[in-house]
């Protein structure tokens, strides 16, 4: 594969030390930068920047590893920075760890040409020149590794031309999406959210010959999110404003709505908050919504019904993730074909559900607490561009029954209590619909969930989500207990698959 290769020149220590905090916004475990450059060209800089980037600590002490030749740094990826001049032969790497460095985090790697081809062949090699009074960057590579650098350099580009090209980034923690965020700071500026979310990959047919995402609607650009954000501002909800877009890239600069948490100081759900949340939903479903928004002059944005065929794909997760994990075997064909007909069958219910928008994940992650606005304004909503136009009840039921956080009974009835009593307030409301379609959503939720955080543990390497499947059992026999929910209640007792584990 031929190298390809990017240049930025750097007129200061300061933008040096950016382009260390850019780079080390891409890194994932098992990088490789190569860091080359004559002496005092800037690679002392450049690293010290890159690894307090990494590691969350601006004051963070980085010395010279020339006489330990390595030293390990904890972060958000660990890195481990070799210098190799005083290495001895190749095979020494070895004894340093190498190996084992790049099998927990990235390396970076002074003096390259001392490990001759002991390197990755994805090594990125980044060489610092002096120009004038100035130095020049060099990145040269191939491969997913100088992919995610070009595409961070990008998004330094993106924040100059909105006027925030000297600002520092803090990436967000990471979370079950593909999506990327990141705090942005500047001098005399407040603080604002880059959100870095490219054209999504569709990934390989799943049924129908179609792609999981196709089937269940997974917003596919930005531009949805766009067209959302502008609906709810339009509709009085505090969504966050966009300062500045790049549609193409997926770069999107958002004001910052806050650090004010919905959950309380110790992370439990706090009554009053939950309720007014409800009642915002309230407000929200009484609002009309088209299925065709606008993005940007000529862009339009499809809002996609949450159909049968989406509602089913996400249930299947269940059968294909937890059932295998719960049981120790996969699902077989009767079973499979005793889910999809109970499932079936509640879902003919829904058919005559009230139907307006869904946000798909409105609960206390997406929910930043404003205690000094008033009136809705306090509650500032966020990650919504995967919206669909399905029951309402669904976003009543993502709330009250929270996938991150224990809601007790009491707070869920309350929850629901509220935004029944705003919308029965304002007239026109079918309580007992709503009852039965809030049940069945709960349900679908909890069980999509389910196979989720499972997928998320077996595929993604990512166990901690597993810690969550006790709550979300919990509510999924909160959920069945409805008349409407009895086929897939008597199919999950049969198979023992909300049963607590061992």
């Amino acid at each position: 594969m031929t190298d390809l290769s990017l240049e930025r020149f750097l007129a200061d220590e300061a933008a040096t030390a950016r382009l260390g905090e850019d780079l080390a916004a891409a890194l994932k475990p098992g990088d490789v930068l190569a860091l080359a450059g004559d002496l005092g060209a800037g690679k002392t800089t450049l690293a010290r920047a890159l690894i307090r980037a990494s590691a969350g600590d601006p004051e963070l002490e980085v010395p010279s590893p020339t006489f330990t030749l390595v030293q390990n740094y904890e972060g958000r990826v660990p890195v481990a920075h070799f210098d190799l001049y005083r290495l001895g032969s190749p095979a020494e790497l070895d004894e340093l760890g190498f190996d084992e460095a790049l099998a927990e985090g990235a390396a970076l790697v002074e003096w390259p040409e001392r490990a001759e081809n002991r390197l990755p062949a994805a090594t990125v090699r980044v060489e610092l020149r002096h120009e004038g009074d100035g130095r020049r960057a060099v990145l040269s590579g191939s491969g997913p590794a100088f992919d995610r650098l070009a595409h961070s350099l990008a998004i330094r580009d993106f924040l100059g031309a909105a006027g925030y090209g000297e600002a520092r980034r803090v990436p967000f923690p990471g979370d079950a999406s593909a999506r990327a965020y990141e705090t942005v700071y500047a001098d005399n500026q407040p603080p604002r959210v880059l959100m870095n979310s490219p054209r999504l990959v569709l990934g390989p047919p799943v049924k129908d010959g179609k792609p999981y995402a196709v089937i269940a609607h997974t917003a596919q650009t930005v531009a949805a999110f766009v067209a959302m954000d502008k609906a709810l501002r339009e509709r009085g909800i505090a969504a966050p404003e966009v300062l500045a877009s790049e549609l193409d890239k997926g770069f999107l600069l958002l004001e910052h709505l806050g650090d004010g948490r919905f959950l309380d100081a110790e992370g439990r759900p706090v009554a009053s908050r939950y309720a007014a949340a409800g009642e915002l939903l309230a407000m929200l479903h009484r609002k009309p919504w088209p299925d065709r928004l606008d993005v940007a002059p000529g862009i339009v944005h499809d809002v996609p019904p949450f159909d049968r065929d989406a509602l089913t794909i996400e249930v299947e997760l269940l059968i294909d993730w937890y059932v295998p994990w719960k049981t120790g075997r996969p699902a077989d064909a009767t079973l499979r074909e005793n889910f999809a007909g109970a499932w079936n069958v509640v879902f003919d219910h829904l058919d005559r559900a009230e139907r307006g928008i869904v946000l798909r994940d409105f609960h206390s992650p997406n929910i930043v607490w404003r205690p000094k606005r008033k009136g809705f304004d306090r509650l500032g909503i966020l990650d919504f561009q995967d919206a669909m136009i399905g029951p309402s009840a669904y976003d009543v039921a993502s709330l009250a029954m929270d996938a991150r956080v224990t809601v007790p009974e009491d707070v869920e009835r309350a929850t629901v209590a509220a935004y029944v009593a705003a919308r029965r307030a304002a007239g026109g409301f079918d309580e007992a619909g709503f009852c039965e379609a809030y049940a069945i959503t709960a349900a679908q939720r909890n069980t999509k969930i389910l196979g989720i955080f499972v997928r998320l543990d077996r595929r993604d390497g990512k166990p901690a989500y597993l810690r969550h499947l006790p709550r979300i059992r919990a509510y999924l026999r909160r959920a069945l207990v409805h008349p409407a929910l009895a086929p897939v209640a008597a199919l999950y007792t049969a198979h023992g698959l909300l049963a607590e584990d061992k």
